[in-house]
């Protein structure tokens, strides 16, 4: 049951993630850094992209993903249609590997050591949960403050 749990929660936050994209009037704005706010919303969707096919994608479904996480913060003025077959691909990745996975394995050790710790697969999981989350929110933010 966790994991379907856990799967209908990533692809919602990622229809969430595509629809804040979708949503700028100003598709420059997605790229745009003012005030305070360091982190772009093109950035955030690209380090999140980088961050579950990394984890989840490359560790439990066997993909191949390389990461190039420098890259997810430097990287500027990619075309939103591009970050939309990010999220798109992203969400391809995510149902497919949650479909493979077992409750057994969400119990077992996460197969690579994170935050300095060993951890269940499960735990782990919703830490990702969390993380997307979390970004999202940075995503809706900075959309309403500077897309005007």
């Amino acid at each position: 049951m966790m994991i379907a749990v856990l799967k209908k929660l990533f692809l919602r936050d990622l229809a969430k993630l595509k629809t804040e994209i979708e949503l700028y009037q100003d598709e420059k704005n997605i790229w745009r850094i003012d005030k305070q706010i360091t982190n772009t919303a093109g950035n955030l969707c690209l380090h999140l992209i980088g961050n579950l096919n990394t984890y989840i994608g490359a560790e439990l479904g066997q993909i191949g993903y390389i990461r190039d996480r420098p890259l997810e913060f430097s990287a500027r003025n990619i075309p939103r249609a591009e970050l939309l077959r990010g999220i798109y691909e992203t969400s391809l990745m995510l149902a497919d590997t949650f479909g493979k996975l077992t409750d057994k394995q969400l119990d077992e050790e996460y197969p690579q050591e994170v935050m300095d710790v060993k951890v269940t697969t499960g735990y782990f999981l919703t830490h990702l949960a969390m993380h997307l989350s979390y970004h999202l929110g940075q995503v809706n933010y900075h959309r309403r403050l500077l897309d005007n």
